[in-house]
C-alpha cells in the first residue's frame, strides 16, 4: 500500500484520540531508527518528544526486539492465575529499580490501567472512597482515571463517565502560583493547604500525583514540596499514589522521579518507558502494607492480560539497555545542557514566558505578553476545536523535520534519552527559528 491509500484507509475507518474527527489528515509513518522516523514519502523527522514521551530508548532497540521476539516463540500467552519465568524475571528486575518498599507488583498494558487499578486498590486497602488530585493533571482516559484528571480532558466527559469521589488540591506551580504567592516566601502553600484540605474533607482514600506534571506542562516542584505531601498523607492514614508513567525510566535523570526527593510512595504507577514503549505494558506497585490488606479480603480487580509474558520479557531486556546504556546519568548531563540552551532560546524571544525542566524533559511555555504571563491560547479553546498559534510552531518544526509535542500554549521538548548533542542541538536550532512566528504575536505591555 502507498502512503495515499494507508492514509486514506485510516482515516476513513479509525477513531483517533482527543479530537475531533473531522478534518483529520495523519502523516504516514513507515519505520523509525534511534531518534528519528521516516514517512511514507521517506522524509526524515527527529523525534524530539518521544512520540508521547514514552520511546526512552529510542525506536527499535535491538535487545528488546529480541527479547519480544523469544518470548513469543516461547510462551506467547498465559493467564493470570499461572507463573511463569517471564513473570518471575521480570518481578525481580523491577524490585532492583523501583523505590525501595515498593514491591507488589501489579501488571497491565497501560498507563490508564496502572492508574484504574491504582485508585481501586487504595479506594478497597483503605475502605474510603475520596481521592485528592490535582488540577494541572492528566492520569488515563477510563472512568477512575479520567476522574482524577485535573484538565479539559474530564471535562469533555464529566457527566458521561464520572466515578464520583475526587477533590482538587492546587498546583506546585510557581510560574503562576494558585495563591499569587512568590517562592520561597510562599512557605510552599500549595503543600501546606493539603493539611487544611483533607481535614476538612474527610474520607480521603488517596492523593494521586505526577511528583513531574507531564503533558500539562513539565512542572517541577519546588524540593520541600513532595517531602511535605507525603509527611501530610501519612499524617492522615492517606495513600500517595506516584504516577511515574511519563516521569519514570530515566526520563528525569533518576529511575523514577520520586528519587530525587527521597520519597516513597504507598502505591506508584508506569508504563511508557518500562519497554522503551516497543510492547505495551503498565505497573501498579504498592508497599506490603497495602498488599496485606488483601490477604484475607477479596482483591476486586484484574483482566485477561495481566501478567502477560509477552509484555514482561521485554521490561527485563529494557532495563539492562537502561544499565548498560548508562541513560540515568546521560539524561542528567544533557538535562543540564538542554535547560542551558533552551534558557539562552528564552533570553531571545519575548514569546517565551518560562522555561523548566528536570533530565530530558522540559517545557517551554508561551505567553502573549510577558509581564500579564497571559497564554496565546485557552484549554477551552482547545476543546472547542480552534487554530492554536501552539500548533503553528510545531508545524512550522515538522516542516524541518522536527516532530515536537505543542499543548494549548507549550512545548514538551523529551526526545529519546539516547539522543546526541548534535541532534539535541538541531532540534533547538529549528525551535529556535520556528518562535520567530509567535515572537510577531506578542503583544506589548502598557508601559511598552
Amino acid at each position: 500500500m502507498d502512503g495515499d491509500e494507508i492514509r486514506k484507509v485510516v482515516r476513513e475507518t479509525n477513531y483517533v484520540t482527543w479530537r475531533r474527527q473531522g478534518g483529520w489528515e495523519p502523516l504516514v509513518i513507515s519505520r523509525a531508527e534511534g531518534s528519528r522516523f521516516w514517512d511514507s514519502a521517506g522524509k526524515e523527522y527527529l523525534d524530539f518528544s518521544c512520540q508521547l514521551v514514552a520511546t526512552n530508548l529510542g525506536h527499535g532497540n535491538a535487545a528488546v526486539a529480541e527479547a519480544i521476539a523469544t518470548q513469543a516463540r516461547e510462551l506467547a500467552y498465559a493467564a493470570p492465575g499461572f507463573a511463569t519465568e517471564a513473570r518471575a524475571r521480570a518481578s525481580l528486575a523491577l524490585l532492583e529499580v523501583l523505590p525501595t518498599g515498593v514491591n507488589r507488583l501489579f501488571f497491565s498494558t497501560s498507563g490508564t490501567e496502572a492508574n484504574e487499578a491504582a485508585l481501586k486498590i487504595a479506594r478497597a486497602a483503605t475502605g474510603r472512597t475520596k481521592v485528592v488530585a490535582r488540577y494541572r493533571s492528566y492520569h488515563g482516559s477510563t472512568a477512575a482515571s479520567i476522574s482524577v484528571t485535573g484538565e479539559f480532558r474530564r471535562k469533555a466527559i464529566d457527566k458521561l463517565q464520572k466515578v464520583p469521589g475526587t477533590v482538587f488540591a492546587p498546583d506546585c506551580y510557581c510560574y503562576r502560583c494558585p495563591f499569587g504567592l512568590t517562592y520561597p516566601d510562599c512557605d510552599v502553600a500549595c503543600a501546606e493547604y493539603l493539611d487544611y484540605q483533607i481535614s476538612r474533607e474527610g474520607d480521603v482514600a488517596a492523593m494521586i500525583v505526577e511528583p513531574v506534571v507531564g503533558t500539562n506542562g513539565v512542572i517541577v516542584p519546588v524540593p520541600e514540596y513532595l517531602p511535605r505531601i507525603r509527611e501530610i498523607t501519612k499524617k492522615h492514614g492517606v495513600l500517595l499514589i506516584a504516577d511515574e508513567v511519563m516521569s519514570g525510566w530515566g526520563r528525569v535523570g533518576e529511575w523514577f522521579a520520586v528519587n530525587h526527593w527521597n520519597v516513597t510512595p504507598d502505591i506508584l504507577t508506569t508504563a511508557k518507558g518500562i519497554t522503551g514503549a516497543q510492547i505495551p505494558l503498565g505497573l501498579t506497585a504498592t508497599t506490603p502494607a497495602v498488599h496485606d490488606a488483601f490477604r484475607e479480603n477479596y482483591f476486586p480487580h484484574g483482566h485477561t492480560y495481566e501478567a502477560h509474558p509477552l509484555t514482561l520479557a521485554p521490561a527485563v531486556a529494557a532495563i539492562e539497555e537502561y544499565r548498560r546504556l548508562d541513560l540515568l546519568e546521560k539524561s542528567r548531563k544533557d538535562g543540564e545542557y538542554l535547560l542551558s540552551r533552551l534558557k539562552e532560546i528564552q533570553a531571545r524571544h519575548p514569546s517565551v514566558g518560562e522555561v523548566r525542566g528536570l533530565g530530558l524533559f522540559a517545557a517551554v511555555e508561551l505567553v502573549k505578553n510577558r509581564t500579564t504571563k497571559e497564554p496565546f491560547n485557552t484549554e477551552d479553546e482547545k476543546m472547542a476545536g480552534k487554530p492554536l498559534v501552539i500548533d503553528q510552531v510545531t508545524g512550522a518544526m515538522m516542516k524541518e523535520g522536527v516532530f515536537c509535542i505543542g499543548w494549548v500554549s507549550h512545548l514538551v521538548v523529551a526526545p529519546p534519552l539516547i539522543v546526541t548533542r548534535e541532534e539535541l542541538d538541531h532540534g533547538l536550532a529549528v525551535l529556535d527559528r520556528a518562535l520567530a512566528i509567535t515572537d510577531a504575536k506578542v503583544v506589548p505591555s502598557a508601559s511598552g
